[in-house]
């Protein structure tokens, strides 16, 4: 069974040796779990701690989590597991990065927030963002939703790991 420690990362790794640790843990967490809630929650949780043992920019991570297709309304993402401040709880399909990324069912790399057309600030501190769909069955039923407090926080090893995270979260949950 997996341990809390899962979480803890060593300084010193480059950001594609920590999130192979990722992947590593929520593939051990998931195992014999495929509550969506239950892997969602720990996998929020595991991003988290590894981004922030991470240097600039990476460190500035200041919201980790999740939105799910809605079951009641399949035309709005609501509030999953996440790691931060209190968030914006629906948000529409189109609007902002998360309903964008939703929407056209492609990973959203911004580099500045304020650039982006109709970004909705749940955090005012947010600053740049990245959101990667987990589809399921040829369908987003959820999305995984980065904030950094620091302009060009993200860049392709945190595209190609994340989105190989969402494949993993797909293939293991029951949405």
């Amino acid at each position: 069974m997996v341990h809390a420690e899962a979480s803890t990362f060593a300084a010193g790794q480059s950001k594609a040796e920590v999130y192979a640790q990722v992947l590593e843990q929520a593939a051990a967490l998931f195992e014999g779990q495929r509550n969506w809630v239950c892997n969602l929650a720990n996998t929020s949780s595991l991003l988290y701690h590894a981004l922030l043992s991470l240097p600039s920019p990476s460190n500035a991570v200041n919201w980790c989590g999740f939105y799910t297709v809605d079951p009641q309304n399949p035309n709005q993402l609501i509030l999953g597991p996440f790691q931060g401040h209190v968030a914006c709880q629906a948000i529409p399909l189109g609007r902002g990065v998360c309903g964008t990324a939703a929407a056209k069912g492609e990973t959203l790399v911004v580099r500045d927030v304020e650039e982006f057309p109709g970004h909705i600030a749940c955090d005012a501190a947010s600053r740049s963002e990245i959101v990667v769909p987990v589809v399921q069955e040829g369908r987003v039923v959820a999305i995984i939703d980065v904030d950094c407090a620091e302009v060009g926080g993200f860049d392709g090893v945190d595209k190609e790991k994340l989105e190989e995270l969402a494949g993993l979260i797909a293939a293991s949950s029951d949405f």
